[in-house]
Formats: structure tokens, C-alpha cells, sequence
């Protein structure tokens, strides 16, 4: 029997998330193309359809979406009919699925919370 391990649902460390920040954001002239970048390393990355709790309820994750706003979505299924999540506010299952990490840097990212060591060091001169 396989059993998921701790490390299965351990997100990445603040630094870790720095470096995927940055790979998702690299040569982006504004925000429109950061969520771009994100959308497109979470596209590529997540490990689709996983399952998840929603308000108490299991929902199969199918896809990600960008919705006009220009946040990035999941869309949740339950008996055939499909709902979309910010992806801010998705809860995440135990296991995590592959690709998660990307979901918490772009979490990271949208509160702002990260550090940019490029700004940084723009700050300093």
C-alpha cells in the first residue's frame, strides 16, 4: 500500500517560493504578464483532476482557468455541475497534488509577501 509521507504535504519554504516567484515572473514588464507567467507554470506544473474539500464537501479540481479579471481560477466539479475558485482561496488536499507549489507561490505572490531581491537592490543605490 502507498501511503503519502509528511513531505507529501509540506509546502516549499519562503525562499523556495522566492525562487518559483521569480521563474513565473521573469522578463514580465507588469502584472498582467506575472499572472501570465503564473497561469502558465501552474498549467504546466498541477497535477490535474485531484480531489479536495469545499465547504465540507469533496470536489474534484479539473482544470485552471484565467477569468477576464485576470485571476487565476480552479474549476471544481461535483455531480456534473462546475464551479470556479479563486485560486487564493482554494483548499488544498492532504496529499498535496504535484505542482502545488506553484499555487503557493502564487499565493505568495498576490499577498505580496515575497521578497524581490532585484527591488531590493534597486532600493539601495
Amino acid at each position: 500500500m502507498n501511503t503519502p509521507s509528511a513531505a507529501d504535504s509540506i509546502l516549499p519554504n519562503a525562499a523556495r517560493l522566492d525562487e518559483l516567484i521569480e521563474a513565473a515572473t521573469a522578463d514580465c514588464y507588469d502584472e498582467n504578464e506575472q499572472v501570465n507567467g503564473f497561469f502558465t507554470m501552474i498549467d504546466d506544473n498541477l497535477a490535474l483532476p485531484f480531489k479536495t474539500q469545499i465547504l465540507g464537501v469533496e470536489a474534484s479540481v479539473v482544470t485552471i482557468v484565467m477569468d477576464d479579471d485576470g485571476a487565476i481560477k480552479a474549476v471544481c466539479e461535483r455531480d456534473g455541475e462546475l464551479q470556479r475558485i479563486a485560486l487564493t482561496d482554494l483548499p488544498l488536499p492532504s496529499p498535496l497534488p504535484a505542482g502545488t507549489e506553484w499555487i503557493a507561490a502564487y499565493r505568495r505572490w498576490v499577498e505580496g509577501s515575497w521578497s524581490d531581491e532585484e527591488e531590493d537592490e534597486d532600493i539601495d543605490e
